[in-house]
């Protein structure tokens, strides 16, 4: 058999809403084409597996950038961890290794690359890894067209012009290669330039955004961004209610198999999050009506014990708090319903439906957001012991460059106290851009008050955040402002070892 599009994964197939290439595979299989998938390759003979696709090769190398599934925040090799049983199953920069394998024995196959690791190196991009700025990852692996975000419209389109054989130009939500730039098209500074510039580097940084159409030039070539495609309640209703299987495929998917996705997007923007270049900074939450359904087909199923492992989005109590009536910043706008009322009238449904025993929440929860009503409704009904937050740090010049200055944590857990007799468990992060030892130890002095840190990480440059901006430029991109950045292992180990000693 001849599959019309072949995906190659840098993980399992799980087939479930969460994983990205099964949601695709599912929507292309509704619309009548034929869907294999290679996961996992380890050598160039194994892209030949399935044989040659009579449309194209797509290439996702998973849930996690490769470099930041195979490293550290201290860039050592996560299988030399003391104490980590951890086995590399992709190689370094996946996208570009699987890219070459294919274009080594498929030169005239169409080749596709997406998902987070084409998202996140779309354009001109510091390299944490190679400590310097790489260009554009669609120029690198010589692919046809890159999709960044959620692509199921986008990959709907492709597979609709190559078997018509229409041009890939204009596609929303993809980047192309071209000779020059269309009208209406934000130039940014070249590769060239920004590579000599930290100025202009951090002006492209600020330009960078999924809702306009931009413009790169690398050598005598552009790479052009279409801005993303608009994607409502009922898109997502339709892919999240498709018929998976939601069959593990390995210890790390149990726990997510009877997940279910409420929404997407978050309007948090975090600084250091990628979440904003992917599923973007709008909510779009889907119906009631389908979550619903989803549901009661969950319990439909074989293996299906009664617990929903999670049910939420990028921030669980965002559900609802849908607006496309500007472009604003929306955590503090008072347009925005933020009630949790939709929220929790459908937490309240959901946990009605027969052999359904609990639903928990597991996703992060913004306390910034939360009311009172949904943290009675939480820790009434779908918390056992503990609920996630992130506040990420305590310090106020920090939490700015973070972009997470929002909210009053004192106040929130005196009455998250008076309200629950639940605990909360805490996430924090040093040595972002703006922390010194000193931030570092006022952030230990609270977290040694707050007795629960569920973890505490070490910040990681991923390509494309505005806080990896500031770690290369060690600029504020905003003010142009210099700013304080820890980049010796030495300084940051001893960031994350103040928190986790005695004081």
């Amino acid at each position: 058999m001849q599959y019309d599009i072949i995906f190659i994964s840098g993980e399992k197939l799980f087939d479930h809403p969460l994983f990205g290439i099964a949601i695709l595979k599912r929507l292309l299989e509704k619309r009548g084409y034929s869907v294999g998938v290679i996961e996992e390759p380890k050598s160039d003979s194994d892209v030949l597996k399935l044989g040659k696709p009579k449309l194209f090769f797509g290439i996702g190398t998973g849930s996690i950038d490769s470099m930041v599934k195979n490293y550290t925040p201290l860039n050592k090799k996560r299988s030399n961890v003391k104490g980590i049983n951890f086995v590399q199953t992709i190689p370094n920069r996946a996208l570009l290794v699987y890219s070459n394998w294919i274009k080594r024995h498929c030169k005239d196959s169409v080749l596709v690359v997406g998902g987070i690791e084409a998202a996140l190196r779309r354009l001109t991009h510091y390299d944490y890894w190679d400590n310097k700025l790489r260009r554009s990852v669609l120029l690198e692996t010589r692919a046809d067209i890159l999709v960044y975000g959620c692509a199921e419209k986008q990959i709907e389109e492709i597979a609709k012009r190559i078997s018509e054989n229409k041009s890939l130009k204009g596609i929303e939500g993809t980047c192309i290669k071209s000779k020059g730039v269309p009208e209406g098209f934000i130039v940014l500074p070249s590769h060239e330039e920004v590579i000599e510039s930290k100025e202009k580097f951090c002006a492209m940084q600020n330009s960078i955004s999924n809702d306009k159409n931009l413009a790169q030039k690398t050598d005598k070539s552009f790479v052009l961004q279409y801005k993303s495609p608009l994607y409502t309640s009922q898109d997502i209703d339709e892919y999240y209610e498709l018929p998976f299987t939601r069959k593990a495929v390995d210890e790390r998917t149990k726990s997510f198999e009877f997940s279910v996705v409420t929404h997407r997007g978050c309007i948090g923007d975090c600084n250091f999050c990628s979440i904003r270049l992917t599923m973007g900074s709008k909510i779009i939450s889907r119906s009631e009506e389908s979550i619903l359904r989803e549901l009661r087909y969950i319990t439909t199923l074989p293996h299906f014990k009664g617990i929903i492992d999670d049910f939420g989005g990028p921030s669980a109590n965002m559900y609802g708090m849908d607006c496309s009536l500007c472009k604003r910043e929306c955590m503090e706008c008072m347009r925005l319903d933020k009630s949790h009322k939709k929220l929790i009238t459908l937490l309240q449904k959901a946990r009605a439906i027969p052999k359904i025993k609990n639903i928990f929440v597991r996703s992060g929860i913004r306390y910034d957001l939360a009311t009172k009503e949904y943290i009675k409704e939480m820790t009434s009904f779908h918390v056992s012991h503990k609920m996630k937050i992130a506040p990420e740090h305590v310090n106020k010049n920090v939490l700015q460059l973070m972009n997470k200055n929002t909210g009053n944590l004192e106040q929130f857990i005196k009455e998250f106290n008076e309200i629950s007799k639940c605990e909360l468990a805490f996430y924090f992060m040093t040595a972002h851009p703006g922390s010194t030892m000193k931030e570092a130890k006022e952030l230990a002095i609270n977290n040694k008050k707050l007795k629960n840190a569920e973890s505490v990480q070490i910040f990681t440059p991923t390509p494309m955040t505005v806080s990896t901006c500031m770690y290369y430029t060690q600029m504020n991109p905003n003010t142009g402002e210099k700013i304080y950045v820890p980049k010796t292992y030495k300084e940051k180990k001893e960031q994350k070892r103040l928190l986790i000693q005695d004081i």
